[in-house]
C-alpha cells in the first residue's frame, strides 16, 4: 500500500503487527526519448506492485539520485554523495522512529550504489534493524529473463522502455552500437553527451510489449519473494 493512501492512525496499526516497508529510490535524468524520471517511476513502480497483496507500506520514490556525468543534459539532476547519503540515512532514521524495523530500499539507479554502503552503515548504527538493498532490475531472475529476450540492453535502451516509461516523442525502434563505457567513465559532462549523444548507451530502443511486459511480471514476483521471505 502506498504511503500516500495512508492515515498516521493506519501506519500505527501496522507497525503493531509488522515491521517492513519499502523505500524506493531512483533518479531524474536523461533516458534518450524515455521519461527523464524513469528511474523513480519503474522503483516505485515495481515496489507498489510487489508489496500490494502483502499490504507493505510503500514509501514515495526518492527521485533524485547520482548523475554527474549527465549534468550537459537538460532536465538532469544530480546529488552529491554526501547529499544522497544523508537523505537516505535521514529517511530511515524516520522510518525506525515510526516503528519500522525491515526496510526494503528498491533501487532503479546504478549510480545510487553508495547508498547500499550507508544501509550497511546505518545498520551497524541500529542493529536492532534489518535493510536490503534491491536493485530490482538486474536481481538474478529479472537479468535473465532480460538476457533471454536480447543480451545487449543498456542505459536509455529497450531494457527501460516500459508502457510507463514511454512518451508521446519517444521514437519508433532503432538499433545503436553500444557506447565503449570504460572510456564512458572517464569523461566530464560535456564530452560524456558528445559521445552518446541522445543518451542511449547501445543497442535497440525498444522490444515488443509483450517481451516487455514478461520482464515487468519476473520483476514484480521476484521482489515480492523477497519480502514475503524476509
Amino acid at each position: 500500500m502506498r504511503i500516500a493512501d495512508m492515515d498516521w492512525r493506519m501506519v500505527e496499526d501496522w507497525v503493531r503487527n509488522d515491521e517492513r516497508a519499502i523505500l524506493p529510490i531512483g533518479s531524474t535524468e536523461q533516458h534518450a526519448g524515455l521519461s527523464l524520471m524513469t528511474d523513480a517511476i519503474l522503483a516505485e513502480r515495481v515496489s507498489v506492485e510487489a508489496a500490494e497483496p502483502l499490504g507493505v507500506p510503500v514509501f514515495p520514490a526518492i527521485p533524485f539520485g547520482l548523475a554527474p556525468y549527465f549534468q550537459a543534459y537538460p532536465g538532469s539532476v544530480t546529488l552529491r554523495v554526501e547529499t544522497l547519503c544523508a537523505v537516505v540515512r535521514d529517511v530511515l532514521d524516520s522510518m525506525k522512529r515510526s516503528g519500522f524495523r525491515r526496510i526494503m530500499i528498491v533501487n532503479g539507479h546504478g549510480g545510487n550504489q553508495p547508498a547500499a554502503a550507508l544501509a550497511q552503515e546505518w545498520m551497524m548504527d541500529n542493529p536492532d534493524c534489518r535493510v536490503r538493498f534491491h536493485d530490482w532490475w538486474k536481481a538474478p531472475k529479472t537479468m535473465a529473463q532480460v538476457q533471454q529476450f536480447d543480451r545487449v540492453a543498456s542505459h536509455g535502451s529497450w531494457l527501460e522502455n516500459f508502457p510507463w516509461t514511454r512518451l508521446a516523442s519517444t521514437p519508433a525502434d532503432e538499433v545503436k552500437e553500444m557506447v565503449d563505457t570504460d572510456r564512458l567513465k572517464t569523461l566530464p559532462p560535456f564530452e560524456t553527451r558528445n559521445l552518446i549523444e541522445d543518451g542511449n548507451f547501445g543497442g535497440r530502443s525498444q522490444r515488443p510489449d509483450a517481451e516487455m511486459l514478461k520482464i515487468w511480471e519476473v520483476a514484480v514476483a521476484e521482489t515480492r519473494a523477497l519480502l514475503e521471505t524476509w
